[in-house]
């Protein structure tokens, strides 16, 4: 591979004219761009040329393969995957931005639960599929115009985690712990999970030791019910068999929460994507 130059607006690779950078991480660069050929937007996300060396490309095809399989209404869209002038391009769908970015404004706890529910919804097809994210992350979920959540980098960051350190990879405010010890499950994915969902309605996100009651608790109780708060502290056990199995016994048990106390509930139908009529503090 030849030396990395960063992309410039207006700089075109193949069919794509490149409009702005999204964001650089220690894995990839990301930039907004527009297919010549379609007519449409899109997200690139070119892997930094140490991920792309010759002994991790089966790897990448194998994961991108399983991404491709990911057919998801909260999981995004992978377009295509391919080699264009000897950088590797991986290109998503575009969306408005990401739940980090979100994070810096105010989040109502209908929007908080609406967007909740969809990563988890993500996570629990993901899982019956036998696929491990690895990587859950308020950057890894893409915001879109029409208040849906979708969740990228599937399979991908999967290949980071087993090649990038023997003691494991992910980003360190949102690993699990025994994640942080190379051992990461389905079980590492919920706890991620759980995560992000205490900080959209706690506004503090706990961090290690994670001992309960992390800070922020009296805003958590003061927003939703005493069983929510039950399902969030059991997600965030550090010992992973504390916790649900996968992201589907959590979907089940988030269901049956509301479904318990429907006087109380903010979640929207996992079904229809919907947010509640009813507005909630």
């Amino acid at each position: 591979m030849k030396n990395e130059q960063p992309l410039r607006r207006g700089n075109r690779l193949g069919k794509y004219r490149i409009r702005r950078r999204l964001g650089v991480g220690g894995f990839a660069t990301v930039y907004a761009a527009y297919d010549e050929v379609e007519g449409i937007d899109v997200a690139l996300k070119l892997p930094h040329s140490g991920w792309v060396a010759r002994e991790l490309l089966d790897d990448f095809r194998r994961e991108v393969r399983i991404a491709a399989r990911l057919d998801h209404p909260n999981i995004l869209p992978l377009r295509s995957a391919s080699f264009i002038n000897e950088r590797f391009v991986v290109v998503y769908a575009l969306g408005q931005e990401t739940l980090s970015d979100r994070l810096s404004r105010r989040l109502t706890t209908v929007r908080a639960l609406s967007f909740s529910a969809q990563l988890l919804e993500a996570l629990a097809y993901a899982h019956q599929h036998r696929v491990i994210h690895c990587d859950v992350k308020p950057e890894n979920v893409i915001l879109f115009p029409d208040g849906r959540a979708r969740l990228a980098d599937f399979g991908l960051a999967k290949v980071a985690t087993r090649t990038v350190q023997a003691s494991g990879s992910g980003t360190i405010g949102y690993m699990a712990p025994e994640q942080a010890m190379g051992s990461p499950s389905f079980r590492s994915d919920v706890f991620a999970w759980g995560l992000i969902t205490y900080r959209m309605l706690a506004g503090e996100l706990p961090r290690w030791p994670f001992e309960w009651p992390p800070p922020g608790i009296q805003r958590l109780r003061r927003r939703v019910s005493r069983d929510f708060v039950a399902l969030l502290q059991r997600c965030l056990q550090p010992a992973p068999r504390g916790r649900f199995a996968d992201a589907v016994q959590t979907l089940a048990a988030f269901k049956s929460v509301f479904a318990n106390r429907p006087e109380r509930s903010a979640m929207p139908c996992p079904c229809c994507r919907q947010l509640p009529r009813r507005s909630v503090r």
